[in-house]
């Protein structure tokens, strides 16, 4: 039985790690033994991790990694990986030199500097691998890179990796190190070329899995009745899923909230995530005058009923890599309005199945109203969402090589 190894920066209820989770599912259990490290192990699916994958962390937390108690836990865990045998005293100069980078660069993201100390710092399986796999960008590539033992070596890329922030000064040689490199969407493979494009020949195409059958079961179960999507008495419902931070662009969707009831629209728009933005975010719905119009849901076990209840799903976003909350939607028939970037791009096909559009609060407000006043329209997008076959099995021939 060939052992293959999963790494994971956490396990927060977002998008990469459902499709892990599915991957995990899809994969013959009569033929491999899976295992999984997570390097800051606190998340909210790790109960959907499956019975038969091998969990190496010896304590696990199901809570939110975005919550206060969640930065704790990255905090925690930063100051151990520090000391663990000095590794942060010889990472000063790494760490220095990325700070500088990024403060002139505006782009101030210590999540990204500091995922080569916490990758350093965390002890290495002792076992000898057939296939080492780091699902995200950032830590996990960088341990399964320099530290893990395997026969093979692969990772994903789940974002636009230009626009996210990262480079060669943060990841230093590591993809060096990895025999073949998946990337979830044809953009997001591009925009790694830009910065790597000495590793054209290993990277493929490995779009996210989607467990079909178990968003259409679990769509099916009631929203609680005491949640404000529930009590709400607008005339239509909006959704978004996704983490509270500004690739996101919320910042933009209150105000084209804003705009629509102006307008004399009636639409409610709710948020399922959580993140670093709450605040902030509370504060302008409040300044805008949409207090229990906008509403932030934070992270729900199940979000497909709030999809299957949705009027629209609206998914205005500065960058993706390819979008797990737009598939969902897809899964669930529904309307989509997204914004034109990386991503987004090679989910919607603009007038078949949903709208593309500028990233503006106006032409979010515009496509919105229109759809909501053609129903026919709406439809239509909702019948070719629903007939999207999302499967792409032949993705996995490539993985299935490498063991």
């Amino acid at each position: 039985m060939k052992e293959i190894l999963f790494v994971m920066n956490t396990m927060g209820r977002a998008g990469a790690e459902r499709a892990l989770i599915a991957l995990m599912n899809t994969l013959p259990r009569e033929k491999y033994h899976i295992s999984l490290l997570v390097l800051v192990a606190r998340g909210e699916v790790f109960d959907e991790i499956p019975k038969h994958v091998t969990v190496l962390n010896q304590k696990t937390d199901n809570r939110s990694v975005l919550s206060f108690g969640g930065t704790l836990a990255i905090i925690r865990t930063t100051f151990r990986c520090f000391f663990y045998h000095l590794q942060g005293f010889k990472l000063l100069p790494y760490l220095l030199k990325n700070l500088i980078k990024q403060l002139k660069s505006h782009q101030f993201a210590p999540d990204k500097l500091l995922w080569r100390l916490i990758a350093m710092g965390t002890k290495t399986p002792p076992k000898e691998y057939d296939l080492a796999v780091a699902y995200l960008e950032g830590g996990s590539t960088y341990f399964v890179a320099d530290k893990v033992y395997a026969k093979k070596k692969a990772s994903f890329i789940h974002i636009d990796y230009e626009k996210a922030g990262y480079g060669k000064s943060l990841d230093l040689d590591s993809y060096r190190r990895i025999d073949r490199i998946f990337s979830v969407s044809r953009e997001a493979g591009e925009s790694f070329l830009k910065i790597y494009p000495e590793h054209r020949e290993k990277l493929f195409l490995f779009r996210n899995i989607i467990d079909t059958a178990k968003i259409k079961k679990y769509a099916k179960e009631p929203v609680a009745v005491d949640c404000p999507f529930a009590k709400s008495a607008a005339l239509h419902k909006l959704l978004t899923v996704g983490r509270l931070t500004p690739q996101k662009a919320y910042d933009i969707a209150i105000p084209a909230l804003k705009l629509l009831r102006e307008r004399g629209i009636d639409a409610d728009w709710f948020v399922l995530g959580e993140g670093p933005l709450k605040k902030e975010l509370t504060d302008q719905i409040e300044q805008n005058g949409l207090a229990g119009h906008f509403v932030l849901l934070g992270s729900k076990r199940n979000p497909y009923p709030y999809y299957r209840a949705a009027d629209i799903y609206v998914h205005a976003t500065r960058f993706e890599g390819k979008s797990v909350a737009i598939e969902e939607a897809q899964v669930l028939g529904k309307a989509i309005i997204a914004s034109d970037c990386t991503g987004n791009r090679e989910q919607i096909a603009d007038g078949e199945n949903g709208m593309l559009i500028p990233l503006s609060a106006k032409h979010i407000a515009d496509s919105i109203e229109f759809l909501l006043k053609n129903p026919a329209q709406k439809e239509q997008f909702e019948i070719a969402s629903a007939s999207i076959d999302l499967t792409h099995a032949e993705d996995m021939d490539a993985f299935y090589e490498l063991l």
